[in-house]
């Protein structure tokens, strides 16, 4: 197992260069203290949203800075920006790292390094590299001198067992609601809409900064907050707000493609600067866009399910309260109704997560919750 020499002062890099990484101290700590001795290989892992892809730049930044990481010099804005020439970054072209991909990787590895004394290999969602792990390993347990690995992942599938095991991990947590809190507040965002917004980031940084000026995100909220008052009991009141719910969460991707077209301009005005023919890497980012996008409005209809389940869950609190009374009539009944709601709700929002048509399930869990009324 090589491992790559340190360059420069020998001293720690700046935090400057982990700014983009909130609610990680520890993981901060350790990419600081691992670019100060790097070795061959890191994995980053940790839930999406966690700052992963932020920090594995920031790393980035400190081995290919000739200060070791001074967070000032051209070397650190370029990578902190991913534009820097010894820093590639892999993205996959579909649903998983192929092997085609995976042998793309392997021959970059071998590359020698054009400005830095070493490269970086970024390689993200290493944890869908599935049939492609093994293809991968022999480069990554033992890449040339010049060449530091750094991989990210969601998760630790059993697929990247042995790949894991020649890697430095460096986990990252979700980010809690109460950090989430305090970092948007810090940010000028005020209190009551920093905790809404911190509750329906799902622990997620990105998500949190685009939702706070998202203008249609309070609606949305009070949208799915309505629903048990809109249900009457017929098929056309539960179609009707199924349609609606899909609906709002096409319109919740508003701020995230105003994003993409930004990210997409400067990747032009980049290539045009440069007097390249087309715009590398063009195809690889409109992928990505695709993909963050299913993810959003999957993200977006799971915090909507959350906050239905939280209004049934509210009712069937106050059924309990009410049922404190010896002999009231028909608590029991309705405590059970509302158990039922708030399973059916979690069940809906699991099968979200397993990629399930949304307009069919959204269709049978509001025709599942009319037909629970009383």
């Amino acid at each position: 197992m090589g491992a790559s020499g340190s360059v420069g002062t020998g001293e720690l890099p700046t935090p400057e260069l982990f700014e983009g990484v909130v609610g990680q101290p520890r993981a901060v700590a350790q990419l600081m203290a691992a670019a100060r001795h790097p070795v061959h290989a890191y994995l980053l892992h940790g839930p999406p949203g966690s700052g992963k892809r932020a920090a594995a730049r920031g790393l980035a930044a400190a081995l290919l800075c000739p200060s070791g990481g001074c967070g000032r010099c051209n070397s650190c804005r370029r990578a902190l920006a991913g534009s820097h020439p010894d820093l590639v970054t892999v993205e996959r072209s579909g649903a998983t790292l192929d092997i085609d991909e995976a042998r793309v990787i392997t021959m970059r590895a071998q590359r020698r390094p054009l400005e830095s004394a070493r490269q970086v290999l970024m390689v993200n969602d290493i944890h869908l590299a599935g049939r492609a792990a093994p293809a991968l390993l022999k480069t990554i347990e033992e890449p040339p001198a010049s060449t530091v690995f750094v991989l990210v992942a969601d998760d630790l599938p059993s697929s990247l067992t042995t790949i894991v095991s020649r890697c430095v991990q460096i986990p990252f947590d979700a980010i809690s609601p109460t950090v989430m809190t305090g970092w948007l507040v810090g940010h000028g965002v005020d209190v009551a809409l920093a905790e809404s917004v911190a509750a329906a980031s799902g622990g997620r940084l990105d998500r949190a900064r685009l939702l706070v000026n998202d203008a249609g995100f309070a609606a949305r909220q009070q949208r799915w907050r309505s629903v048990p008052t809109r249900l009457d009991g017929t098929g056309a009141a539960a179609a009707t707000v199924a349609s609606e719910l899909l609906a709002s969460a096409g319109e919740a991707l508003a701020p995230l493609r105003e994003q993409h077209a930004q990210e997409i301009a400067a990747l032009v005005e980049q290539a045009e600067a440069g007097g390249s023919k087309g715009v590398p890497g063009r195809k690889q980012m409109e992928d990505r866009h695709k993909r963050e996008e299913r993810r959003w409005r999957t993200d977006d209809l799971r915090f909507g399910l959350a906050t239905l389940a939280e209004v049934y869950r509210d009712r069937l609190v106050d059924t309990v309260g009410a049922a404190a009374g010896p002999g009231s009539p028909g608590t029991a009944s309705e405590r059970r109704r509302a158990a039922r709601q708030v399973d059916a709700i979690s069940e809906a929002s699991a099968a979200l997560g397993r990629n399930a048509n949304e307009s069919l399930l959204m269709d049978a869990l509001m025709v599942e919750l009319s037909e629970m009324l009383d």
